[in-house]
């Protein structure tokens, strides 16, 4: 049964389920036919959701987890989100907001799902982090339920990352510090779930407890899982490049994205986003980080 919902507000239903995509590859986020589907581990199951924006919002959902998806369809797309005290402090935040109203911070209400791919992005580039989550899913999770897009799957759960073997690890290109603290992760996945409740830098402070689970880490996670407006990603290899750039004309460190952001806290990740959905760039110099290919070591 479809669940039908009115937006009381402006919304972009891709720019709020974008952050949940890992790449153009991604077999667990697929932009199809009109609509967004994705997979998901709920606390009842696998399931799959298929989101459709034609002035209200229509969820379909299927597999055991399909009530709890349509049930979470608002919370998923910012209803939760409270951005009434945010303030612009430059103008290329406050056009970006002006112009693009329908940004927002949606929450999935899982941690797994987020922290799985999160810690694979750890000290690579996209492009090898992207590749090692496709190939774990492809191997160890389980088919997309109902009518999703072909090659669709849902991300390995926990017991299935517990499962994978040294062998299979070095396969999917990831080195020892990352799978070390996957398993970590897994070993304890169902109290780390507690952090969507802590929510803040109380959840944040939960998931790194967790050895090989940072500030940038737990950041990731507390952006998609529970929509936490202040969690920026210090310790993001271009982040404060990018701030820097497009509110000063300059670049920074993490001190000094810091210190640039201090007015907007408590809501600093909101500030991060406007400024990555404007459209700024920063400059190109020297060449990029080279990509390494752990299955061949």
């Amino acid at each position: 049964m479809p669940r039908t919902w009115r937006p009381p507000f402006p919304l972009d239903v891709a720019a709020v389920l974008g952050p949940l995509r890992r790449g153009a590859g991604d077999v667990a986020f697929r932009v199809e036919g009109g609509g967004v589907w994705l997979t998901a581990n709920t606390p009842v199951g696998p399931g799959t959701l298929h989101v459709v924006e034609a002035g209200d919002v229509v969820g379909r959902a299927w597999g055991d987890g399909a009530d709890w998806l349509l049930d979470r369809l608002p919370a998923l797309l910012g209803a939760d989100d409270d951005d009434s005290a945010f303030r612009a402090h430059h103008p290329l935040v406050a056009e970006t907001r002006r112009r693009l109203p329908g940004i927002r911070l949606g929450s999935t209400g899982r941690v797994w799902d987020a922290l799985l791919p999160a810690v694979l992005e750890q000290k690579v580039t996209l492009v090898e982090a992207h590749r090692s989550y496709r190939e774990l899913c492809r191997r160890f999770g389980d088919a997309a339920p109902g009518p999703a897009p072909a090659g669709m799957v849902v991300p390995p759960t926990p017991r299935a990352v517990l499962g994978i073997t040294d062998w299979e690890w070095h396969r999917a290109g990831v080195d020892g510090a990352r799978r070390r603290a996957l398993v970590a992760a897994a070993q304890v996945a169902h109290r780390l779930e507690g952090a969507c409740e802590l929510r803040g830098e109380a959840g944040r402070a939960l998931l790194r407890k967790v050895p090989g689970v940072g500030p940038w880490t737990a950041a990731e996670v507390a952006q998609r899982a529970w929509g936490d407006p202040d969690a920026v990603s210090f310790g993001d290899f271009h982040l404060a490049g990018l701030v820097g750039w497009a509110l000063l004309g300059r670049p920074l460190d993490d001190a000094g994205m810091a210190e640039v952001l201090s007015p907007y806290q408590p809501q600093r990740h909101r500030a991060v986003r406007y400024v990555e959905a404007s459209g700024a760039r920063k400059p190109r110099f020297g060449p990029r980080f080279s990509p390494r290919d752990y299955r061949a070591m």
